[in-house]
């Protein structure tokens, strides 16, 4: 059987780690689909770029179909690591499996996966720990609160039930999560999202006491016949805070969290779900349980740290594709993960043990995947310097000293 060959659409951080899994597993050089030429993916050898209006469905098809017919002897895989094109690319499955092997799940486990309202409900019938949470539908430039909204305790979290829905909203001030003190801000949000194109629903959520280092992630893949062949967790160590990557993870350390990723294979066989899936939880100290925030239709932007732990996500999409046998792994390997600066990681490490130990795992298993051996031309490895290096700025900008919440 011919290789396979990854098409990712995207173009960030994600993607390339991705395309560089691939990469490593097989040699073969993939395709990445996005708006533009992105630094992630300069002077890159393991991808070739192509460019188009990904936002657009239409578009982002045609691109696609033209990608596909220029290479008719190549067996090519679709995948991305955004919700909303992950969105486009199952509600044109029909026209894009022509061409493509397409290993992602059905529109309807992904509208119920996506929907962070459907995602609490099913997980409170599994008895799996969330957030309490006042939902706020907006229709025709109005917003009706499901529930009492002076029941809030501060602060709160805000953000879209959908965020494919929310991608294409603009209002000013618009963050992917909005971290909220007063009534008076919530109040102020609901104004201006209800002031803009958004027609979906967002939700006002109760917040999880600790910093970023409570903060946990979790990746899985459930192949076709309904087996979840990954499962890998990490403990977020530092997330991004420029408002458009908000909440990101920048930095992660592998750590091994069973009652994650049990609960995560109760949930995906109970939603019936297909590829890969990402989760947002947070260990709750009130009780220390991990309180799940919601699952992700797709693989993170942080999956490198998953190869990196000795689970490449290349190996489940390809045995998937060709009904191989493959034995259920759960990553283990304790790796450091991060896209920022050690030196800079540390400061926003403000717990002795804890900063010890990142450092000691990063002179020993660090985890870049931006910094890749068999993409190391002269010009790209400056220019990923210079993206490694900005993080200073950013950071110095956005959140100049750690906080007791991480906003």
């Amino acid at each position: 059987m011919s290789a396979v060959i990854p098409v990712v659409v995207g173009g960030d951080i994600g993607a390339y780690a991705l395309l560089r899994a691939f990469h490593e597993r097989t040699g073969e050089r993939g395709v990445v689909v996005s708006r533009l030429q992105t630094r992630a993916f300069a002077d890159t050898r393991i991808a070739d770029v192509v460019v188009a209006n990904v936002d657009d469905a239409d578009a982002l098809v045609a691109a696609l179909v033209s990608l596909a017919e220029e290479r008719p002897e190549s067996r090519l895989v679709l995948l991305s690591n955004a919700d909303w094109y992950v969105e486009s690319i199952i509600e044109r499955r029909a026209e894009l499996e022509e061409h493509y092997e397409i290993p992602m799940c059905s529109a309807e486990s992904f509208a119920r996966v996506e929907s962070k309202e459907a995602f609490q409900a099913d997980c409170e019938a599994l008895d799996i720990p969330v957030p309490r949470t006042v939902p706020v539908r907006f229709d025709a430039g109005a917003a009706d609160a499901d529930g009492d909204l002076n029941s809030l305790t501060f602060p709160v979290i805000g953000k879209a039930s959908s965020s494919a829905e929310h991608h294409h909203a603009e209002y000013p001030g618009k963050k992917k999560v909005q971290h909220l003190e007063t009534r008076a801000e919530v109040d102020d949000l609901l104004e201006r999202i209800a002031a803009s194109e958004f027609r979906g629903t967002y939700l006002l959520q109760e917040f999880i006491p600790g910093d970023e280092t409570q903060m946990r992630s979790l990746t899985a893949y459930r192949d076709s016949s309904g087996l979840v062949t990954l499962l890998c967790t990490g403990r977020v160590l530092l997330e991004e805070h420029t408002p458009g990557t908000l909440g990101v993870p920048a930095a992660i350390l592998t750590e091994p969290y069973t009652d994650a990723m049990d609960a995560m294979v109760r949930y995906l066989d109970r939603v019936d779900y297909r590829g890969f899936a990402n989760a947002d939880y947070k260990r709750d100290p009130r009780t220390g349980r991990h309180v799940f925030f919601e699952v992700n239709p797709r693989i993170g932007r942080n999956n490198w740290y998953v190869t990196a732990a000795g689970a490449n996500p290349a190996d489940f999409v390809i045995a998937d594709l060709d009904g191989a046998a493959v034995e259920p792994v759960r990553a283990t390997r304790e790796v450091l993960y991060s896209v920022v600066p050690v030196g800079l990681l540390a400061r926003y490490l403000p717990d002795r043990a804890l900063r010890e130990r990142v450092l000691a795992t990063a002179k020993r298993a660090l985890a870049r995947p931006l910094h890749n051996p068999a993409d190391g031309s002269l010009k790209r490895r400056l220019t990923i310097a210079l993206m490694t290096w900005n993080y200073r700025r950013k950071y110095r900008e956005f959140y100049p000293e750690p906080t007791a919440t991480g906003h």
